[in-house]
């Protein structure tokens, strides 16, 4: 009987962290929309490394 009281807790361990494991990732794929959702409304910053290529270089 010890053996199997044993095996539920550390059933109810797993299915605990399991769902704290969840939460977290839920918690960063909205922190992520919500960074995507602000970044969209501001537009493509480009960068120099960008700009080097569409130019010829000076002589």
């Amino acid at each position: 009987m010890f053996t199997y009281e044993m095996h539920k807790v550390n059933q109810a361990e797993l299915l605990r962290e399991a769902t704290a494991q969840r939460l977290v990732r839920q918690a960063r794929l909205a922190r992520r929309a919500r960074r995507n959702a602000d970044h969209e409304d501001e537009g493509r910053v480009s960068h120099l490394r960008d700009l080097r290529d569409r130019f010829a270089h000076a002589a």
